[in-house]
């Protein structure tokens, strides 16, 4: 058994730069959608012949997803500098350019740029502007973080809120729809978080940002250590997600 400061020391220090939660590997434990996300975006990236994906992380899903899938032309964005150096560091030699974008309208490319735009966890889904870059006839393929999405952690830290239902698939696809897409699929899974040990929320937390905003070891010492001895009186905190695998299609020109 290791002390409380032992486990938050260590994954206080851990660097969370990029998207690989390898770290865990022990200590949490995520149960992972039906449909396996970056095995059909690799088909996807297949049949395409200008991809886009925004908000890149590190580069890890899309790389994960085969380079020998990659279209001619192969676009990522990336608005964190320590993920953007990461991405650019991983992608570039598999022959995919990576743009520094912060995230907010208008993305830096022209209409029609691209016969297929993908994110998987994108933080802000900015509609309009995934239907002004997509060429007519071209997709969207993602997997979206569902509504109510770790409110066990968040209420744990935060004490009670309303998580709203801006999240909700249903609401996506019709935020899509409004956008001038036509939707193709819209699945939802609620899925199992564990963890194991204190150091792998703290790890978490750090990583995952907005799950509680004004995170730091130090401003939540007190209730990190009453989940430190929760965890080992019952060997495991739980937490539910939601994912939505979503593809929607531009119409073609008429």
């Amino acid at each position: 058994m290791r002390s409380f400061g032992e486990l938050v020391d260590e994954a206080a220090a851990v660097p969370v730069e990029g998207w690989d939660f390898c770290w865990l590997e022990g200590r949490a434990t995520e149960q992972r959608p039906s449909w396996g996300y970056q095995r059909l975006l690799g088909g996807e990236l297949a049949a395409s012949t200008a991809g886009l994906d925004i908000q890149t992380g590190g580069g890890e899903v899309l790389a994960g997803a085969g380079a020998e899938n990659f279209p001619p032309t192969m676009v990522a964005t990336e608005g964190w500098p320590p993920n953007l150096a990461k991405a650019t560091a991983l992608l570039h030699p598999l022959g995919a350019v990576v743009v520094a974008d912060d995230e907010e309208p208008p993305l830096p490319f022209a209409d029609g740029a691209f016969d297929l735009v993908t994110s998987r966890h994108p933080a802000t889904v900015h509609w309009s502007e995934i239907a002004r870059v997509l060429t007519p006839g071209g997709t969207y393929f993602a997997q979206h973080v569902g509504s109510g999405t770790n409110v066990e952690i968040s209420e744990y830290f935060l004490g009670p809120l309303d998580p709203g239902d801006r999240r909700h698939h249903e609401v996506e696809a019709d935020q899509a729809r409004a956008s001038g897409l036509e939707i193709v699929q819209c699945r939802n899974e609620r899925l199992q978080l564990e963890f194991f040990d204190v150091g792998a929320m703290v790890f978490f937390l750090r990583k995952v940002v907005w799950t509680v905003p004004d995170f730091t070891v130090d401003r939540y010492r007190d209730r990190l250590k009453e989940l430190h001895d929760q965890i080992d009186t019952d060997g495991v905190f739980r937490s539910t997600m939601s994912r939505t695998l979503l593809e929607a299609h531009k119409p073609k020109a008429t």
